[in-house]
């Protein structure tokens, strides 16, 4: 076995599509660009080709670095590449940024071509569905009928789920990590909150703050902040900070003083100089609306019914923003309905950001699976 490698320097890709999009909402694009990026060669009979499906803040970039930049590894570079579990010298691997998304793919940011001027708050809303529909667009134009997997972690899970319900016959497994069939109303309340730091910060404009030349940096900043605590398990957090005061004894004041404020503040503040708040707002309630089972009643055996693909499901011990019981559901609708569906719950004491990091067992268990899909 060859010592992992990363696949080095990447170059996106931008595929424009003339042909409208109509959305669950209600609204259409008439037209739209997807950015993406490949890793790996596509075989002779295109039976080879993964598709990676980013989560909230992901993109495109899924793995290597820019030639620009690198030190800007993409965010699953841990997974693919020559040797890792997602091996390019065996798949052909794409990463697509979402509709809707802020890393170059047609969203709020775009011009919209009925004004002339940015989509801002107008842009439609999005959900898990449509960028599936895009996603296949896209596969066509690659020229892939069928993926050997669609792979995704917590809201890329609820895409690779969605993609085995929306075109059973174009996936032949279905990798679902940290992810769930619907949100609980507990996950709908901490977005709620995100959405309303955004919403109630003076510069955000009713989302057009790009024609005032300014950005909702505070609202942006105090969504990602209680969004990250979420990702994070309390034993994470306490093995990490504890209760550490940054001035060794309590100075009575409200600005920084315990290195978990600390910490929180610092990625508040990364996260708002790259990402853009309407982008947040979009996909934060396309997690909210997913819910395949909504329109069986409820019934997630009877929604599960038409997917034909093998899966994987992952979910991670200390997750309690997606927990294992929420994969199990998962599960045992897949069971109900016959599936072939291997499951595993991975010991990790770094919740729900698990799925992002090097853990040995989550690995090797990707590595196994991968290695046994036939091409």
């Amino acid at each position: 076995m060859i010592q992992p490698q990363s696949v080095g320097v990447v170059v996106p890709q931008r595929a424009h599509f003339a042909e409208p999009l109509q959305l669950r909402s209600g609204g259409t694009l008439p037209e739209y660009e997807l950015v993406y990026e490949t890793y790996g060669e596509l075989n002779a009979d295109r039976s080879n080709a993964v598709l990676v499906c980013h989560a909230l803040s992901g993109s495109h970039h899924v793995a290597g670095h820019y030639a620009d930049a690198p030190n800007n590894s993409g965010w699953w570079d841990n997974l693919v590449g020559p040797g890792k579990p997602l091996d390019t010298r065996k798949f052909f691997v794409i990463g697509v940024n979402n509709l809707g998304g802020c890393h170059g793919s047609t969203g709020p940011i775009s011009i919209n071509p009925a004004t002339g001027q940015p989509w801002g708050a107008d842009f439609p809303f999005v959900t898990v569905e449509d960028w599936v529909a895009a996603q296949a667009r896209l596969a066509d134009r690659l020229g892939i009928a069928r993926f050997a997997a669609i792979v995704g972690g917590s809201l890329g899970g609820m895409q690779a789920l969605s993609w085995s319900l929306q075109y059973p016959e174009r996936v032949a497994n279905a990798v679902v990590i940290a992810s769930a069939p619907k949100l609980t109303a507990q996950n709908i309340a901490f977005n709620e909150v995100a959405r309303q730091a955004i919403l109630s910060d003076p510069e955000f404009h009713g989302g057009h703050y790009y024609a005032h030349g300014v950005v909702p940096t505070r609202g942006l900043k105090l969504a990602r902040m209680v969004g990250h605590i979420t990702y994070l398990s309390d034993d994470a957090m306490g093995d990490k900070f504890g209760r550490s005061l940054r001035h060794g004894k309590a100075i009575y004041s409200y600005d920084v003083e315990f290195e978990i404020e600390s910490y929180l503040r610092y990625q508040g503040d990364k996260f708002a100089g790259f990402f853009d708040a309407n982008t947040y707002l979009l996909a934060t309630k396309a997690l909210d609306y997913f819910d395949p089972a909504f329109e069986h009643g409820g019934n997630l055996p009877a929604a599960l019914a038409r997917a034909t693909a093998d899966f994987l499901v992952v979910s991670f011990s200390t997750d309690w923003r997606f927990s294992p019981a929420r994969s199990r559901e998962i599960v045992y609708a897949l069971l109900h309905n016959q599936r072939n569906v291997s499951y595993a719950e991975i010991e990790s004491d770094a919740g729900h950001d698990s799925f992002l990091l090097d853990e040995a067992q989550y690995h090797a268990l990707l590595t196994a699976y991968f290695d046994r899909i036939k091409v």
